[in-house]
């Protein structure tokens, strides 16, 4: 099976619900799956964060985001990029941990990445 590593770096519904969507269909076909959030994207992150509004095509990142903490999916926090906004472990949901452009780089050189 195949390595897959999803980049999310926008503070956007859609981006979000795609990226927690094709994540969750490649750990269902039983791809080796990691996220990592950078930029905008790390708001993500914040377990309090509404997850119910819907995109266009009728769902949203409520549909997936549970699935894939439940599995413990590693998911990487940019540690400046969270500490800029002021955000910390403890807010995250449990499969999210504060992470480095180093650790990110070497996932990529082993993995398809896709970036929203």
């Amino acid at each position: 099976m195949a390595n897959f590593l999803f980049v999310l770096s926008k503070d956007d519904n859609e981006a979000a619900t795609r990226c927690f969507q094709f994540a969750k269909i490649a750990f269902d076909k039983g791809h080796h799956v990691d996220m990592f959030f950078i930029d905008s994207g790390v708001n993500w992150a914040d377990k309090e964060r509404d997850l119910s509004i819907k995109t266009i095509t009728g769902d949203c990142p409520q549909d997936y985001l549970p699935f894939l903490v439940e599995k413990e999916v590693k998911t990487g926090i940019c540690t400046p990029c969270a500490k800029n906004r002021n955000m910390d472990e403890a807010k995250f949901f449990s499969n999210m941990q504060l992470d480095g452009g180093p650790h990110l780089i070497d996932m990529a050189a082993e993995a398809k990445v896709f970036n929203f």
